[in-house]
């Protein structure tokens, strides 16, 4: 990894909202930390490589969990709902691997703390779980598009 990788890794971490991120590789290990007001969740990054199309069982990737905002609810005809928006920059996936089912599909009952997606950034995937427990109105998002951070990605009735 030379400096111009950790340069970039400084960033993304210090632009993502995440407290600490630790990364071994080979022989050298890094550790960055952030101060950030009113965090209340732990997360924990682990370098993994590429998925590719068969991943032997002991090569799945290693996916880390955040928790994700809760914005104020969105005006109009959503009034009502509530929107879960992206907590990062990366990749929007709607299910833990190729092979497997979705998290959640419209109409789904969430509880707090059920992962609703996978967002990739840099090679790590972060499980996105629920702040709130209601019902899944609409999936804002294509399963493996870009995403960017605060973009909206589920519409929630908590009711």
């Amino acid at each position: 990894m030379d400096l111009k990788e950790i340069q970039n890794l400084i960033k993304f971490v210090a632009n993502s909202g995440v407290a600490e991120v630790k990364l071994e590789m080979d022989d050298v290990k890094i550790t960055i930390r952030t101060t950030l007001e009113n965090t209340a969740h732990e997360v924990t990054y682990l370098q993994q490589a590429p998925a590719q199309q068969s991943i032997p069982a002991a090569a799945q990737p290693v996916i880390q969990t955040q928790e994700v905002k809760v914005a104020q609810p969105v005006a109009d005809d959503n009034a009502k709902f509530i929107t879960i928006k992206s907590p990062m920059i990366g990749t929007f996936y709607r299910k833990p691997s190729p092979d497997k089912a979705v998290f959640t599909e419209v109409g789904s009952t969430i509880q707090k703390g059920d992962v609703l997606c996978v967002i990739e950034a840099m090679k790590l995937f972060n499980e996105i779980e629920a702040e709130i427990s209601g019902k899944i109105v609409k999936i804002l998002v294509d399963d493996m598009s870009p995403v960017e951070f605060d973009q909206p990605l589920f519409l929630v009735d908590p009711s």
